[in-house]
């Protein structure tokens, strides 16, 4: 009977112990992959580097984050891949873009939506711009709208995909201004769009504000106009399409932060929704994100899931019948 009754308490310690590791209270006790969809060099990339240097902290994650780059087809190509077989463990995130992923999940042709994955927190917000090479004879832009509405077609723009937050920007001002743009995604994301721009491959482009911060900086570009609401503190000399005449909103803002596949189980995503906005909150990533001219804005799960809603809703009655 002891014998039996000693078989039996180490049994169901053993239970005791798989039952504890399923509540995944040691999570994670091995480094995290972050999945960016867009190649090394451009500000999704950047951005995620940065905001992730600190995880290893003990009062952060305490493991750290390494960054898998899947660029491709406007961040198609690393979407549908955590979609569909990344593993739902915790151990794969991904790195989100807003309006990209839900825009292109409204036209089809990708095999995620927003219910593929869940948001665990976002770190910037760095609006679309109007960008020229820094010798271009475009100064404003008005002398790119007069240019594009007596040339239809004919202004050459590049920008990091189709129905990412570039092309819905050229879509808005297309749209504002009565006129047809000659709108070129390029294969490397972002930072091919900017080199095409410097190289003098195109005649404008529409970019990032923070990819255009850093070319400005390095007398590269010259920054004509931003598609926000209100002049942005990194560029406070540069007028908003509004202002500058044309009736675009933020629609085209990209949002960035770190989503899961769906699937991941609740007490990971709780302790990630609960450790990462500090992670971002950190003064060293603050500062780096400011010297990048990085835009930051910081919110929880929960203002993701609604900020998702939102654009989801606002984007469907923006690409309706294109």
């Amino acid at each position: 009977m002891k014998k039996l009754l000693a078989g039996a308490a180490i049994a169901l310690m053993g239970m005791t112990g798989a039952a504890l590791a399923d509540g995944h209270e040691n999570y994670p006790d091995r480094p995290v992959m972050m999945m960016v969809s867009y190649g090394a060099g451009g500000a999704t990339d950047f951005q995620a580097r940065i905001v992730t240097m600190t995880s290893g902290n003990e009062d952060a994650l305490g493991m750290p984050i390494a960054i898998l780059n899947k660029p491709g087809a406007g961040g198609r190509v690393g979407w549908n891949w955590l979609a569909t077989q990344a593993d739902a463990d915790g151990y794969t995130l991904g790195a989100y873009n807003v309006p990209h992923f839900i825009a292109q999940s409204i036209k089809g042709g990708v095999s995620y939506s927003v219910d593929s994955f869940e948001p665990i927190a976002n770190w910037g917000a760095d609006p679309a711009v109007l960008v020229v090479g820094a010798d271009s004879e475009f100064n404003t832009l008005q002398d790119v709208f007069d240019f594009a509405s007596a040339n239809p077609g004919k202004l050459t723009t590049s920008g990091a995909g189709l129905f990412v937050g570039h092309h819905i920007a050229a879509l808005q001002m297309e749209k504002a201004g009565d006129m047809k743009l000659a709108y070129i995604p390029t294969k490397g994301g972002g930072a091919a769009a900017m080199k095409a721009v410097i190289a003098g491959e195109v005649m404008a482009g529409i970019n990032n504000l923070s990819d255009a911060f850093r070319a400005r900086e390095a007398g590269n570009v010259k920054i004509l106009a931003v598609a926000d609401l209100e002049r942005n503190a990194f560029l406070p000399d540069v007028p908003t399409m509004m202002e500058a005449g044309l009736d675009v909103d933020n629609a085209s803002v990209n949002f960035r932060g770190v989503m899961v596949p769906k699937g991941t189980p609740q007490p990971i995503i709780d302790k990630l929704a609960a450790t990462v906005p500090a992670m971002f909150e950190n003064s060293r990533v603050q500062g780096k994100m400011q010297a990048g001219g990085s835009p930051m804005n910081v919110m929880t799960r929960d203002e993701v899931l609604e900020m998702w809603a939102q654009r989801q809703e606002t984007l469907a009655e923006l690409l309706a019948g294109l």
